[in-house]
């Protein structure tokens, strides 16, 4: 029992320090936590994926990833709410399971 709880605070942990960093954005997005640690089966060399959807100038996803300050640790899809729309549209896997497994830590958009 103790491997579980040290586990579920581990996630815990993460989650509260991901929405942590979403809420310091200065730019309006919503932000999703996805992959091993939304789902709960992350493990020693997991790293915290986010989906973050927002209001970007560039539209090269380099330029993007530029824009805002990762931590180590971190990676980071970035969106705009309209590229999100077109991929949920077509039933686009990584959003579906994004939308189905993850944990929203900011949503500006009102998208979920």
């Amino acid at each position: 029992m103790e491997i579980i709880e040290k586990r579920v605070k581990q996630r815990k942990s993460i989650i509260d320090e991901t929405a942590a960093f979403s809420s310091h954005l200065n730019f309006k997005c919503t932000s999703i936590l996805i992959g091993s640690y939304a789902r709960g089966d992350f493990n020693l060399w997991s790293d915290i994926d986010l989906l973050i959807i927002g209001e970007f100038k560039s539209k090269n996803p380099i330029e993007r990833l530029k824009s805002i300050d990762l931590p180590p640790g971190y990676e980071a899809v970035l969106l705009t709410a309209e590229e999100m729309e077109k991929m949920k549209a077509k039933n686009n896997k990584f959003i579906t399971e994004a939308l189905k497994d993850g944990i929203v830590l900011r949503d500006d958009f009102h998208l979920l």
